[in-house]
């Protein structure tokens, strides 16, 4: 069966499932999705995900979105995949579950208070980015006490992840030895600030020097596709930029 893969590389989870599937040489066909062209809200990408989010997947005639359901799905569906990606030692899976758990309501936590809609993925780092540039793409004002609200809940995600998700003798989470899709999963979206001025990278993660380290040991248990898949940041970046200069005039 033809694994599709429907994916904007903007999208933090996108990434995460992108680099799972290139790292066990699983085959796919990439569906480019522009979430910004709002390639999402055609009625073909609605049969494949009726929330109208990336990203989403079609695995012959079988049809799966959400991200953390998708990295699930490929582990326990393709041969080959190693055991320590999703092991099948029940404790061992119940722990990553419970670290997916605490993604969606902590990391992932979204409190953007503006009116609008997303295609894709949501978070506090897409709601400090958003919050501090995007908002003037969209014809509405930057919030910037939200943005700072946005990084105080990033800052304490980070922070909890050092203090308990890094701690023990490996230097992936739950302190593996080997990477698991929740460290694809987690680094994707700590990643997500490099799309900030290098000056707001530095101030969000530089105190946090586990997590940098952990997103090296990421990077390089997944290269050559961790740098391959992330080569869009710097053109993010740019746009950012682009927008901030675009509000800073009367």
């Amino acid at each position: 069966m033809e694994l599709k893969l429907s994916v904007d590389r903007l999208s933090q989870l996108s990434r995460a499932v992108l680099i799972f599937c290139k790292a066990n040489g699983i085959e796919f066909e990439k569906v480019k999705i522009e979430f910004t062209k709002k390639h999402t809200r055609t009625p073909e990408f609605a049969e494949i995900n009726p929330m109208q989010k990336v990203p989403a997947i079609v695995h012959g005639d079988f049809k799966l979105f959400e991200s953390h359901a998708i990295l699930i799905y490929l582990a326990s569906a393709f041969p080959g995949v190693a055991d320590h990606w999703y092991p099948a030692d029940v404790h061992k899976r119940a722990k990553i579950h419970s670290v997916l758990d605490w993604h969606h309501s902590n990391l992932r936590v979204v409190q953007i208070i503006v009116s609008y809609s997303f295609d894709t993925d949501e978070s506090c780092v897409f709601g400090y980015i958003f919050n501090s540039a995007i908002a003037i793409e969209r014809g509405l004002p930057l919030n910037l006490q939200a943005a700072a609200k946005e990084e105080k809940l990033l800052s304490e995600s980070l922070a909890k992840i050092e203090s308990y998700w890094l701690q023990g003798d490996g230097p992936f989470l739950l302190g593996n030895e080997k990477p698991s899709i929740i460290d694809l999963s987690l680094v994707c979206e700590v990643m997500q600030p490099e799309a900030a001025d290098e000056s707001e990278h530095e101030r969000i993660l530089s105190p946090h020097k586990r997590i940098l380290k952990w997103i090296e040991d990421t990077k390089n248990a997944t290269t050559p596709y961790f740098d391959e898949i992330h080569s869009i940041m710097p053109l993010a970046r740019e746009k950012i930029k682009e927008l901030k200069v675009q509000a800073s005039k009367p």
